[in-house]
């Protein structure tokens, strides 16, 4: 395939990426994946190659994961049907030991591999181990599905100063042993929330809050957490976008510096985000 790009075109690229990458090199960022945006297995290893390029310019970066589609493609092979009660699924004891097994298995060791294969250096973690997310019951008729209590973020730390790219699954424990299956977007908010992170990336299916939902060009470049509230009065933001605007504002409370919702289904949108003036998706601010 015929090259479009001169030398001298990709010199004049790398030396515009300069300032973003001296105002995030040693910073830490955070990046919520999972959804659709995990499905497309060429999109999986173009998002893979670009965690690994921050990683090799200086980035601190933490992967936290979910496994949706796949927790119910496992489901549905061992006849399970999958619930799901206001976006959340219904998780009893089968369930959250299939939620395990997918999560903090198969694909969570995917990730892992693919990575490593990129060029970086990874490890796998799982909320459990280290008590990395503990967690309580969010509601007894979800059964397993776990509010979180607190985040010990020692071994994301460790593995951060060791320079490794830690990737999480979101599962929580409690101190009787039980397993508990964690919405991804409050994870990967308490975790960016706990490490004080320069940015949490939320890769999500639509390209960030629109004034229209049906329009994928009326999208809000940035918006102020109070201009968020005021959205949600006019049902800007609703539906689905709720709970992801809500995680991103606690993000922000909890000391995050800002937060972007965009589409992780873009190619390199993560790079288009971090190294350009113009960004992607939908920037969240305090």
């Amino acid at each position: 395939m015929k090259d479009d790009f001169s030398n001298a075109q990709r010199a004049e690229i790398l030396t515009q990426a300069l300032p973003y990458i001296k105002r995030y090199n040693g910073k830490t960022v955070v990046i919520k994946y999972g959804g659709n945006a995990m499905v497309n297995s060429r999109l999986k290893e173009q998002v893979m190659e670009d965690i690994v390029l921050l990683h090799l310019i200086g980035v601190k970066v933490v992967l936290v994961h979910g496994g949706g589609p796949e927790i119910s493609e496992m489901m549905a092979k061992l006849g399970k049907k999958s619930e799901f009660i206001d976006g959340l699924r219904v998780t009893d004891k089968e369930t959250v030991d299939i939620a395990q097994m997918v999560l903090a298995g198969k694909v969570n060791k995917s990730l892992v591999n693919m990575l490593e294969m990129s060029g970086g250096k990874a490890i796998g973690l799982s909320g459990m181990d280290g008590r990395l997310i503990e967690a309580k019951i969010k509601d007894e008729k979800l059964g397993f599905v776990g509010e979180i209590t607190s985040v010990n973020i020692n071994p994301i730390t460790d593995l951060l100063d060791k320079d490794y790219i830690p990737v999480v699954s979101t599962l929580g424990c409690d101190a009787k042993g039980n397993t508990y299956n964690i919405n991804g977007d409050t994870a990967a908010a308490s975790i960016a929330g706990a490490l004080g992170a320069e940015r949490l990336i939320m890769m999500t299916d639509i390209a960030g809050v629109l004034m229209d939902k049906d329009d994928p060009d009326s999208i809000i470049p940035e918006i102020s957490i109070d201009r968020a509230k005021e959205l949600y009065e006019t049902g800007v933001i609703s539906g689905g976008m709720i709970p992801k605007v809500d995680c991103c504002i606690y993000a922000i409370e909890k000391g995050v510096k800002n937060v972007v919702i965009m589409d992780g289904r873009v190619p390199h949108s993560i790079l288009m985000e971090l190294l350009t003036n113009e960004g992607a998706g939908t920037l969240v601010t305090a």
